[in-house]
């Protein structure tokens, strides 16, 4: 009988191993468990101990704790055009962020920023600790790179490294849209 846990880790293992087109055998081998042991767990009908947990996410090439988290479910990391949050600055009409996923907690940031004609990202050109790519998809841009200026197109893409300084700017009559991802150092 299956336990009340409202983390659910038996289901998740196999979300992870259906994500990577494994089946219960392949998935048991590269665990070195067997294939019943495996669809028990899966079923909630077997309490693995956590060398066998180990073993498992070691073998899906994910980290233990994601088991156990909530909220954790495949179709959550899904980010549809209206899941999306939007984020504006207090007082900056015109300047919108959309995290393309679905939350801060990960070590990339995934965002489109559209800029209505005539604005900027900030008054000063600012630096965040992450590295940072961005590809312009519509419009035109001037992305202030330390002390320089530099005008981007459609189609265009740039890595921005650590701690550089920079602030876009729309310098046209139409709106600008660029995606950009930035790696966000984490200490674990």
């Amino acid at each position: 009988m299956k336990e009340s846990n409202q983390y659910n880790y038996y289901s998740k293992i196999k979300e992870y191993r259906m994500a990577k087109n494994l089946t219960i055998k392949e998935l048991a081998e590269k665990a070195n468990i067997t294939s019943s042991m495996l669809s028990q767990i899966e079923r909630g009908l077997a309490n693995p101990s956590i060398n066998t947990m180990k073993l498992i996410a070691q073998a899906l090439d994910t980290p233990l704790f994601k088991f156990f988290m909530e909220n954790n479910n495949i179709s959550n990391q899904v980010v549809t055009p209206e899941r999306r949050k939007r984020i504006s600055l207090p007082g900056e009409d015109g300047v919108i962020y959309e995290l393309l996923t679905p939350d801060l907690t990960g070590s990339i940031e995934f965002c489109i920023l559209t800029l209505a004609p005539g604005k900027t990202t900030s008054e000063a050109p600012m630096g965040h600790e992450g590295e940072e790519v961005a590809l312009v998809l519509s419009g035109t841009t001037e992305l202030i790179l330390e002390n320089e200026k530099l005008t981007m197109n459609a189609g265009d893409s740039i890595r921005i490294p650590p701690r550089t300084n920079h602030k876009w700017y729309n310098p046209t009559d139409e709106n600008m849209i660029l995606i950009f991802a930035v790696f966000v150092p984490r200490n674990t």
